[in-house]
């Protein structure tokens, strides 16, 4: 009898999933083994992913709620039952929150003579420093409001500090609101004392020590700062939008002014005050949040920048830069004679710039493709595409004008690209472009010849020496005309066929779950049979039934998985070879690499694709198979330090929370950031690990004593 694999129970809901993912980076917050100022950093980034949560998935979520419709997520969950349960866990994960700001870092950073001030204790000097601030540079820019018939409550912008107050005048009583403003930054150094201590305040505690400034003729009864976080999903009507560009920047005015979902407000703030901005804002009581401290906690990560002690970060680490002719011909020549494989930020993303930068110092090269999703401010590869196109090549860039949050910074660079004469396209209608490509087409000696750069990461220098990524640089013909198609298909809408590419929405689904389908029928013929997955997240359904399966007959299957991961793993008879590990380390884990044993002929493939509904179905992805065997190699061993890192890894379990490993006593540790670090910068290792193979072999053996 076949087992039914979509049953609730089998399933992880996701967003409680994403939940678990923060209470993770709080871990990393909460280990005294990491530097202090990475541990402040760690609390900012925490509040940082959270507000994006609730920007999305909880406004996603009420949006469905409360137009009347009820799906059921694969685990059982109706929309109405996952935000209860959000509410629950996410009121728990802020008292967390909250809990190591004051109790572990604030001691802590006092301890290393670095204070975040309250106002009312501060000493005579600092005082004098922040009225004299008050006068100079803040009140002037502050617009008080109070609430009446004449000044109806503001329209708050999403994520905006804010003040909120109860005034009192002549025995009436009257609400009152201020703004703190975003043209000033949120935390200030005050002066140094002779102790070479460091002094800080938040600007919004100055506002509220000066506060009663603002309101002569009032008595201020009480008072508490808020934030009111809203839906930020773009609503655009792309069937009926003439012209894109403009209707996304119509859309990205309206999502600051997007429904409420989350109030934050100071734990102290009276209760009356807090009654009256929820049902300004229609939220329920579960969608407010108390905050025992400062409200944007994201921003303690300022902190980082204004205290210069090395001794309490992580020692710098500089990408290696790899030894390539600068030089046309021998540069393009190495590429012609092998592959280069890229693991950022160990080797340097200046390679990529390069890379494209050959377009502008070579005469030989005619053309230029790119993919652009998140740019950032200041793009060298924008840079890049400009300076080509006034040198009279032809530059095409395809630009997602709907990379969430990098929206406004990408309708920059579309619009100053077009002015420099660079054709401009934006992809196909009702999807995202994500794939990562570059294709430069250059006049060879005996031919016109592609050559293409394709990645797992976005083309953004400043994110390059922050997220873990793999880029392939390749003149491969199957490979480079193929990516040829790619660009085809988004500038054209033209009907493509690919052999060595996987792209979604047409290929990527069908070959990943043709590939796991090899391997169950391998494992059921005993040859041999394994999975090894890296990715951000695991969602789709689909997938996650394949795997099941795999694991039902018999094939070993790791997964290192980041964030999200809707799979349960272990589960009797159905998951029981299947093992999912999170890394949370001092990089962001984004590359997204799969192996396959394949019978004794291993296949490897990396691209921009996660196991993710959207990755497969909605989004234009591209998944390549990594070739030359030197960088089958390097990807191998990436892989193997992944699953036998035993200081930054937890493990996920059945009930879905995770648990961190216990290498044993007198068992070596093992940080696989730390080892491809050292790795780049051509040091030893002290550990074996095994070479490209088709086995399960001491990786996994290792790893299920690891997690006994």
């Amino acid at each position: 009898m076949s087992t039914d694999l979509s049953r609730p129970e089998l399933y992880i809901n996701r967003e409680l999933s994403w939940l678990e993912f923060n209470r993770r980076v709080l871990e990393e917050a909460l280990d005294d083994a990491n530097p202090l100022l990475e541990r402040v950093n760690f609390l900012g980034i925490v509040a940082d992913i959270l507000d994006e949560f609730f920007e999305v998935r909880v406004a996603g979520l009420l949006q469905i709620r409360d137009s009347g419709r009820s799906p059921i997520a694969p685990d059982g969950m109706t929309p109405h039952e996952q935000l209860k349960a959000i509410s629950r866990k996410t009121h728990e994960l802020m008292e967390a929150h909250y809990r190591c700001w004051n109790e572990v870092l604030l001691p802590s950073l006092a301890r290393e003579g670095i204070f975040l001030w309250e106002a009312a204790d501060l000493g005579a000097e600092h005082l004098a420093f922040i009225r004299r601030y008050w006068r100079e540079e803040l009140e002037p820019i502050l617009t008080p409001i109070v609430i009446d018939s004449a000044n109806p409550f503001p329209r708050v912008l999403n994520k905006a500090l804010c003040i909120g107050l109860l005034l009192e005048a002549s025995g009436q009583t009257a609400v009152g609101v201020v703004t703190v403003p975003r043209v000033l930054p949120r935390i200030l150094r005050l002066p140094e004392l002779d102790d070479g201590s460091v002094h800080l305040i938040t600007l919004s505690g100055i506002v509220g020590h000066q506060i009663h400034e603002l309101f002569e003729g009032y008595t201020v009864v009480g008072s508490g700062a808020f934030k009111v976080t809203r839906n930020s999903e773009l609503f655009v009507n792309e069937d009926e939008a003439d012209n894109l560009l403009e209707e996304i920047e119509e859309s990205l005015e309206n999502r600051r002014k997007g429904d409420a979902v989350r109030l934050e407000i100071e734990a102290q703030a009276p209760a009356r005050l807090i009654r009256f901005l929820r049902r300004q804002f229609g939220l329920d009581e579960d969608q407010v949040y108390l905050a025992n401290g400062p409200v944007n906690l994201n921003r303690v990560m300022t902190i980082y920048g204004e205290v210069q002690r090395p001794d309490l970060k992580h020692e710098p680490f500089t990408p290696v830069e790899r030894d390539l002719p600068r030089d046309p011909d021998p540069y393009f020549e190495m590429i012609r004679t092998a592959d280069i494989l890229l693991h950022h930020p160990y080797e340097s993303f200046n390679t990529v710039i390069d890379f494209i930068r050959m377009a502008v110092i070579d005469p030989q090269v005619l053309a230029i493709k790119q993919t652009l999703y998140r740019t950032g401010e200041d793009s060298q590869v924008v840079e890049a595409l400009i300076e080509a196109s006034e040198q009279g090549k032809e530059v095409t860039a395809l630009i997602e004008l709907k990379a969430r949050f990098d929206e406004a910074s990408n309708i920059e660079w579309a619009k100053q690209l077009e002015e420099c004469g660079v054709h401009v396209v934006y992809g196909l209608l009702g999807m995202k472009t994500h794939c990562k490509l570059s294709m430069l087409v250059r006049r060879d000696e005996d031919r016109l010849r592609r050559y293409a750069h394709l990645g797992t990461g976005n083309y953004n220098q400043k994110t390059a020496r922050m997220y873990t990524d793999f880029g392939l640089i390749t003149a491969r013909h199957e490979f480079t005309a193929e990516v040829a198609e790619v660009f085809n298909l988004l500038t054209a809408r033209s009907e493509e066929t690919f052999q060595k590419l996987l792209v979604a929405p047409t290929t990527l689904m069908n070959g990943m779950l043709r590939r796991i389908e090899r391997e169950i029928e391998n494992a059921e013929s005993g040859l041999p049979a394994r999975i090894i997955a890296k990715m951000n997240g695991l969602v789709d359904s689909k997938i996650i039934h394949a795997l099941y399966r795999a694991s039902m007959a018999g094939v070993e299957v790791d997964l290192i998985v980041r964030g999200i991961c809707s799979l349960r793993p272990g589960l009797l008879g159905i998951s029981e070879r299947i093992r999912v590990y999170s890394l949370i380390g001092r990089f962001l884990e984004h590359s997204r690499v799969y192996y396959f044993a394949n019978g004794g002929n291993p296949e490897i493939l990396a691209g921009s694709a996660d196991w993710m509904r959207r990755n497969l179905r909605s989004r234009v992805e591209v998944v390549f198979p990594v070739e030359d065997k030197e960088a089958r190699e390097r990807i191998y061993q990436h892989l193997q330090l992944c699953l036998h890192d035993t200081v930054k890894a937890r493990v996920l379990q059945a009930d879905g929370t995770y648990i961190r490993l216990d290498p044993g006593v007198g068992e070596p540790t093992l940080c696989m950031q730390d080892a491809q670090m050292a790795i780049a910068q051509g040091r030893e290792i002290d550990i074996s690990l095994p070479s490209l193979n088709p086995t399960a072999g001491s990786a996994v053996e290792s790893r299920t004593h690891a997690t006994r």
